[in-house]
């Protein structure tokens, strides 16, 4: 299964990255790559470019498995785990980006995370990202599915495109305060605090809670691709 899944997986990666109908912003075409550059609208808002199709120079830690590839950072499993860390540190932002999945695809968005130098393992927050609606996750918790705050905050099922189509998704994370906006439906609105309220202490991690850390993709064994990452740092 595992075999099939991944030759399922580079198939569906030939797909070219052309800019989503999702996205106000617009690329220009060079060659096989395209440069993602912000609307004038996130322009003004205060957005910045975390990938722009030509280079993997805000990222760090796994470049041998997250590669550049045709304008995407593209998750081609070697070892099965890896994670991938923008360089920067953020606290409260909004994050905007566009993914691909391919069957039966696993991955997470790593939020205020802590850098693991090991071959895998997580220090921080996660968001699921999961093909939903593969028979192989059919028994999962409700917390587990794509968009949720992975063990505490489930996200509402449905919005999720099918595997092989590219998916718009928003992140703000403000505070203890995390929404996810899947093609363009809330699909998580919720409060750690208010989560977490009613676990002993000792079953909380703290590092749900950590206050700054890096954005970070973690690899779980699958073939997922990532396009115009952008991100809005949020003032007090």
């Amino acid at each position: 299964m595992k075999h099939v899944k991944i030759i399922l997986g580079f198939l569906l990666i030939t797909v070219s990255c052309h800019v989503s109908r999702n996205s106000a912003s617009q690329p220009a075409p060079i060659g096989k790559e395209t440069i993602f550059h912000l609307s004038k609208e996130e322009i003004k808002e205060g957005y910045n470019v975390l990938f722009d199709g030509t280079s993997m120079s805000q990222w760090t830690s796994n470049t041998d498995e997250y590669v550049l590839e045709n304008g995407c950072i593209v998750m081609y499993p070697k070892s099965g785990y890896g994670n991938l860390y923008t360089k920067e540190e953020f606290d409260n932002f909004i994050l905007r980006f566009e993914f691909l999945l391919t069957p039966e695809a696993n991955n997470g968005l790593g939020l205020r995370h802590k850098m693991v130098t090991t071959q895998s393992g997580y220090d921080g927050m996660e968001l699921q990202i999961l093909d939903n609606e593969s028979p192989i996750y059919k028994d999962l918790k409700p917390y587990q599915y794509h968009g949720s705050v992975y063990g505490w905050i489930p996200a509402k099922r449905g919005f999720l495109k099918p595997a092989g189509e590219w998916n718009y998704q928003e992140v703000i994370a403000d505070g203890d305060h995390i929404t996810v906006i899947l093609n363009g439906t809330v699909i998580v609105d919720g409060n750690l605090r208010e989560a977490t309220k009613d676990s002993p202490a000792d079953r909380i991690p703290a590092s749900l809670f950590y206050k700054k850390g890096h954005i970070a993709f973690l690899g779980h064994d699958s073939v997922v691709k990532f396009r115009n990452i952008r991100i809005k740092e949020l003032k007090d």
